[in-house]
């Protein structure tokens, strides 16, 4: 599924640090679709991972808990 990039309202992560390594999701298009686009801050013409709200939630609950280890 491809998501618009140009009409979304991006909002970078909480955990993004200012170290070149951010984030951005659109919430309201995770809301309505149930798709949540996730790109990279730095290249925001570039491609956008479309997620199912679902694996993304166990993604995040899965970071939140330890199961991927630390950097």
């Amino acid at each position: 599924m491809t998501t618009e990039t140009t009409t979304q309202q991006w909002v970078k992560s909480s955990y993004s640090g200012n170290g070149g390594t951010c984030v951005e999701w659109a919430p309201r298009t995770a809301t309505t679709t149930g798709i949540v686009p996730v790109r990279d801050s730095k290249d925001t013409t570039g491609p956008v991972l479309s997620i199912r709200a679902a694996a993304f939630s166990a993604f995040v609950a899965g970071v939140k808990a330890g199961d991927f280890g630390t950097v």
